[in-house]
């Protein structure tokens, strides 16, 4: 028995140590992410079902739509998300762009457009990425080229011409 009493007490002593660990800077971490949370909640901004906007529409936050704009929308660096009942008469710019309404205009995207199921868009789409949901609609053309891909493809499609020209040249030269 006493070797289970000198046994309980270094485990006893054990539990003792952690305990001011357990007093810890682990919650403190926990409480960290919090504010930021609230953060991401107070960069969003939304317009409702009732609101009606007609010109420029600027944002230096994330956007959602459900409501009616016609103009001109940019969030050059936030994302743009038009809900089921948003209707949008807007030529579009924004870093990603969630379509779940309509959108009549043209949209330019720096990273992505998304057309959801029950999404529509009529107008042309500019972005590196596109999605276009099975039962989305979309009437318009799509231009996926990134901002550096037109003059190395220019300039490869010149070099190829230039080869393709001087190995013609030589042939009618030889008849």
């Amino acid at each position: 028995m006493w070797k289970r009493d000198e046994a309980v007490k270094p485990t006893s002593s054990q539990p003792a140590t952690p305990a001011p660990v357990v007093s810890q800077p682990a919650t403190a971490p926990t409480a960290a992410p919090q504010p930021e949370i609230r953060r991401i909640e107070r960069d969003m901004v939304n317009i409702g079902k009732s609101v009606v906007i007609k010109g420029e529409l600027n944002g230096s936050e994330d956007l959602t739509v459900e409501g009616h704009v016609e103009g001109r929308i940019e969030l050059k660096d936030h994302v743009l998300t038009i809900g089921p009942n948003g209707k949008i008469k807007a030529q579009v710019f924004a870093k990603a762009v969630i379509v779940l309404g309509e959108v009549n205009g043209n949209v330019t995207a720096s990273e992505k457009v998304d057309i959801r199921d029950g999404g529509s868009v009529d107008g042309d789409i500019i972005a590196p990425r596109v999605a276009i949901a099975e039962g989305a609609h979309f009437r318009g053309s799509v231009d996926m080229q990134r901002k550096g891909q037109p003059a190395q493809q220019s300039s490869k499609a010149a070099a190829t011409s230039a080869q393709s020209s001087s190995q013609a040249q030589p042939q009618p030269a030889a008849h």
